[in-house]
């Protein structure tokens, strides 16, 4: 159903047609994706310290987005430093809130904005291909779980104030200090102890398991009195189509430029040249690899300009990088910037900055400490092997983060559960009888590779699956604290 409310406060507010642009979450420099931030334009947010000494300033109900009757929802900030503030947009479950698990999600970039996920994914509404309107999204993952999109570092879409953060390890201590003064709040201190789940996408093949696994050490300071606080109850993470283990992941671009579930991306020279790229001397193995032995920020950070100059980019061909099925620019998922910066918009729902879908100046403190080359595969294996339920999951039409890299970061796991994960083969996952995709499990661990389905995995359909049905499928089932299965 339509948003009315929403619209006729947004009506007299020129559209530009969805055709005219798409977002892209991760910066796009000189031609190269990931490329040389000293190529960009700077950042066009507002850096200013943060409005107010209110810890969490929340405008309740604003009736944007969740329309279903009786459902709780929440937007405001809250402060992380003197002078930053993170912005959020929280939903109550549409089922059994006070019980459900209570979920963050988070976008990736780094430097792009959660609010990606809310409006072109899986949140409460979708935005429209006329970039203005709202529609009730049935398939939204809060039918199931409490979930917060958060925009994080300060300066990332709304939130605001000084940006110093500039590393996934920086990033987690923020967030550490948001969800403390989230949950000692009295409007939101009932689901301390609800199951917590850490969702993300994209760069958050990083922040996931940093994130997570800064939560599991500091739950376990508090436990032993090193530190005071509130331990939060994480039972899940889960990364889709995320950059976590670049040495292994980087030939993935050779194969899936080669072969995949549609279309060579590119012809037989082009894969020949990025081939030896990466083979040659010096050249994008040697640059990780040495990254990885304790390479210094401006090492790490040559590997990153490097190896998506030589590599990621040229790889891509003329196809969109986040959805392989269309030539580039991509027209699809529909750009929210202008319904996001309407006035009316920001009074309705309490925001204070001017949204932006990435922040490069974010990007380039992220560049600056060489943080994309660093290797968060060991907190991925210390979150598993912590008992905390973990899926990874890849769209098969995505180029950008491609299941090719992800299924040979999965492969390199040393956890409790990776010799029997290894010696499994695919089975294949139906939703609802309709074949979706293919799966394996092993222990509280599964990998999932989802038909169809772009960087944005909740924004696509298949089939006789409607758009999102498949990643809600998905997304119920590990939070119901099950692995995958056929339904």
């Amino acid at each position: 159903m339509l948003l009315s409310a929403l619209v006729a406060g947004l009506a007299a507010f020129p559209v530009v047609p969805a055709l005219a642009r798409r977002v892209n979450q991760i910066p796009h420099a000189n031609g190269v994706y990931g490329g040389n931030p000293e190529l960009l334009e700077a950042s066009t947010q507002t850096v200013t310290g943060a409005a107010s000494s209110d810890a969490l300033r929340v405008t309740e109900n604003s009736g944007v987005c969740e329309t279903t009757p009786g459902v709780y929802q929440a937007s405001g900030y809250g402060n992380v430093s003197s002078t930053g503030s993170l912005w959020f947009w929280f939903f109550e479950a549409r089922n059994n809130p006070d019980t459900a698990p209570f979920t963050i999600w988070l976008n990736g970039g780094p430097g792009s904005s959660s609010m990606v996920g809310l409006f072109q994914e899986h949140g409460p509404c979708r935005i429209n291909n006329d970039t203005a309107t709202l529609d009730y999204n049935p398939y939204s993952w809060n039918n199931v779980s409490n979930i917060l999109y958060l925009d994080q570092p300060v300066g990332v879409g709304f939130s605001y104030g000084d940006s110093n953060v500039g590393t996934s390890q920086e990033a987690a201590a923020d967030v550490w200090t948001f969800l403390q003064v989230f949950f000692n709040d009295t409007r939101f201190s009932k689901y301390q102890d609800n199951e917590f789940a850490i969702w993300t996408e994209s760069y958050g093949g990083h922040y996931g398991p940093t994130f997570a696994a800064h939560i599991l050490q500091q739950n376990e300071a508090i436990a032993n009195g090193s530190i005071s606080g509130t331990p939060v109850n994480l039972k899940y993470l889960a990364v889709g189509d995320g950059l976590t283990d670049p040495l292994s992941q980087y030939p993935g671009y050779l194969e899936y430029a080669a072969s995949n579930a549609y279309h060579p991306t590119v012809d037989q020279s082009t894969i020949d040249d990025a081939t030896t790229a990466w083979n040659e001397t010096g050249g994008c193995k040697d640059q990780i690899t040495a990254c990885y032995n304790g390479g210094s920020d401006d090492t790490c950070s040559t590997a990153q300009y490097n190896c998506n100059n030589d590599i990621l980019s040229p790889l891509a061909g003329d196809y969109d990088v986040y959805y392989i099925l269309e030539s580039s620019p991509g027209s699809y998922p529909p750009d929210p910037t202008d319904l996001l910066n309407n006035k009316t918009l920001h009074a309705q729902i309490g925001a204070e900055a001017t949204w932006q879908e990435t922040n490069n100046e974010v990007y380039y403190s992220f560049s600056d400490t060489g943080d994309w080359m660093r290797n968060s595969r060991p907190d991925l294996e210390y979150v598993i092997d912590s008992g905390v339920r973990t899926i990874v999951f890849d769209g098969d039409a995505d180029y950008i983060l491609n299941y090719k890299g992800v299924e040979a970061m999965v492969a390199a796991l040393q956890t409790n559960f990776s010799d029997e994960f290894n010696q499994l083969s695919f089975t294949n996952w139906t939703v609802n009888g309709e074949s979706a995709g293919i799966y394996k499990n092993a222990g509280t661990f599964s990998y999932v590779r989802i038909y169809g389905a772009g960087h944005e995995v909740a924004a696509y359909d298949w089939g006789n699956l409607e758009r999102g049905e498949a990643a809600l499928a998905m997304f119920s089932q590990i939070m119901s604290n099950n692995s995958i299965s056929s339904t």
